[in-house]
This record gives C-alpha cells, sequence and structure tokens, in this order.
C-alpha cells in the first residue's frame, strides 16, 4: 500500500508542476497582448483613412459646384457648342 500510495503523491506532484509550469507559460506568453493591439492599430488607420476620403470627397465635390456655378451657361454643351452648357447635375 505505501507504494501505490507513493506512485499518487508522485503523479500529483507531476500534475501539480505540469499546471504550474502551463500557469507561468501563459503568464508570460505576449502573443495575444500584441494581436490586440495591432488589431487596434489596425482600426484607428482604417478609421482615419475613411474620414480622409470623405473629407477630401467633400471638398472635390464643392470644387466642382463652384467651378458649375461660374461656368453657368458659359460653358460647351455636349454637342460642343459655345454658351450653351448648363450645369445639370446627373442622376
Amino acid at each position: 500500500m505505501a507504494l501505490s500510495r507513493r506512485v499518487q503523491l508522485q503523479r500529483g506532484e507531476i500534475d501539480m508542476k505540469k499546471l504550474m509550469t502551463m500557469t507561468r507559460q501563459f503568464r508570460d506568453d505576449e502573443n495575444g497582448a500584441a494581436m490586440v493591439e495591432y488589431s487596434i492599430l489596425v482600426g484607428i488607420i482604417a478609421a482615419a483613412s475613411l474620414l480622409a476620403v470623405l473629407a477630401i470627397g467633400g471638398w472635390v465635390g464643392d470644387q466642382f459646384t463652384g467651378l458649375c456655378a461660374n461656368l453657368d451657361g458659359k460653358g460647351v454643351d455636349a454637342a460642343g457648342v459655345a454658351g450653351n452648357g448648363a450645369c445639370v447635375p446627373t442622376p
């Protein structure tokens, strides 16, 4: 009986050592933290890119609207006739 108890005790000690080793490895592993940081960084870059595209698109639209207002009636129509052009937005 003493031998089987000793084997069980050694087995318990080995399992506990494995558990402690796994716990230390999990604590020291920083791969998950790096992945979260990169994900946040990608999200910030994507949001900034989207805002930049929207802002530039609005500015370009305003420039064309101003140009159209300045050229209204003075531009060239689709047939190439001068002075008949009109700013009509296409749907």
